[in-house]
């Protein structure tokens, strides 16, 4: 793959940083210790079309390429990992499921509303399936023309602001992740109940809460895709969004590299600024080269998915990659500023604590080594699931 970004991509870039840099990044700190950002933010983020970056513009979106997507969310994660984490679950999980799974009539009610910036939120996880989301417990029942649901969602992200819900559930128990159906319906459903907001190490500007599914009326024609095949559209989608992740993580991880390289070269110990230690300048080396093959690893599956090439092994690599990486470059940048990079007077302290998530979502690493290493051996099967973890 050519590295080379094209003049729109770039300009994608450029325009979402430049944003965050006066929007966000003044804020980040003050919405972390609120654990919410301003509902102010969501207009200015929709005369972006940061909403609709993955809906296609005949509903309402921008239509972006995956490769646009990702650098979008790279620069927003730059200006707060929580901001970037909030769209990133809205287009990449919610929006993309409706997209890809969706009847015409699902789209024209649905997506023009989600590029709007009415948020959306996408329902797999459970307090007793995360990894092994085939053993999600949530049922659907048929009732008349439409389904009654019952059960629980927890780690939802946009869970107590959306305004359309993407919910797994299973239709028929007997046949495993065959027999889980997805549906798609609004907040004013009866018997949709938010449940707890989570209080969260890192990520904090972002909604995190349990949603509950108290026999919940919805109508026949919201099922979402084929009848069963909601799993497997579940997968197709974190495939995507996987990508997402892995961006995400890159721009936190510059975010630390830059605020790393400005600290060294001011800070001065011994006589002599921090920067010309040989100690800190193999750390900010690190940094930037894992920074930078992780980078070109989220491209190149971006890439794989704008051509309509098989990209499942390359997003699993590109969000492991990454999101270790990222993992190392904030503790190096932490390190780096010593005794302060504990404080909270100081960014990276966040940064530190936002990219653990990054592990996590989307599909923890292990299971990302897993689908990596079935990728290589396709006729062995280890008889796992390999599901997607906490979303």
């Amino acid at each position: 793959m050519d590295p080379d970004l094209t003049e729109e991509q770039r300009l994608v870039y450029h325009t979402v940083r430049e944003f965050a840099a006066a929007e966000i990044r003044p804020h980040a700190a003050a919405w972390d210790r609120a654990g919410r950002f301003s509902w102010d933010l969501i207009p200015k983020m929709t005369s972006l079309g940061l909403w609709g970056m993955s809906i296609p513009p005949e509903h309402g979106g921008t239509g972006l390429s995956m490769t646009s997507v990702v650098m979008a969310v790279e620069a927003l994660a730059w200006g707060d990992a929580g901001i970037a984490l909030t769209v990133a679950a809205h287009n990449g999980l919610c929006a993309t499921h409706i997209a890809l799974a969706g009847s015409e009539d699902q789209k024209r009610w649905f997506l023009p509303r989600l590029a709007g910036g009415e948020l959306g939120a996408w329902c797999l996880t459970e307090p007793g399936a995360g990894s092994d989301a085939a053993a999600i417990a949530t049922r659907a029942t048929r009732s008349g023309d439409g389904w009654t649901l019952s059960g629980t969602k927890a780690f939802v992200t946009n869970g107590s602001l959306a305004g359309v819900y993407v919910v797994m559930a299973v239709t028929d128990p007997g046949r495993g992740p065959d027999g889980i159906s997805a549906f798609v319906f609004d907040r004013h459903t009866s018997g949709i109940q938010v449940g707890k907001e989570e209080d969260k190490l890192g990520m904090r500007s972002s909604d995190t809460a349990e949603v509950v599914f108290a026999d919940c009326a919805v109508p026949g024609v919201l099922l979402l895709g084929e009848p069963g095949r909601g799993y497997r559209d579940a997968m197709r989608v974190l495939e995507r969004a996987r990508i997402g992740m892995g961006a995400l993580a890159v721009g936190l991880a510059q975010a630390a590299l830059e605020a790393s390289v400005e600290y060294a070269g001011e800070r001065k110990t011994f006589g002599r600024p921090l920067a010309d230690h040989q100690a800190i300048q193999h750390m900010i080396a690190d940094m930037a080269t894992e920074i930078e093959a992780a980078r070109l690893l989220v491209l190149r599956a971006a890439d794989l998915a704008d051509r309509g090439k098989p990209f499942r092994r390359e997003s699993s690599m590109a969000k492991l990659f990454a999101s270790e990486a990222a993992a190392r470059a904030t503790a190096k940048a932490v390190q780096i500023h010593g005794g302060y990079g504990f404080m909270k007077a100081y960014p990276v302290e966040r940064y530190y604590r936002d990219v653990k998530l990054t592990e996590i979502g989307e599909g923890t690493s292990e299971i990302q080594r897993i689908i990596i290493a079935k990728s290589l051996h396709p006729r062995k099967s280890s008889g796992f699931s390999g599901g997607p973890g906490a979303n």
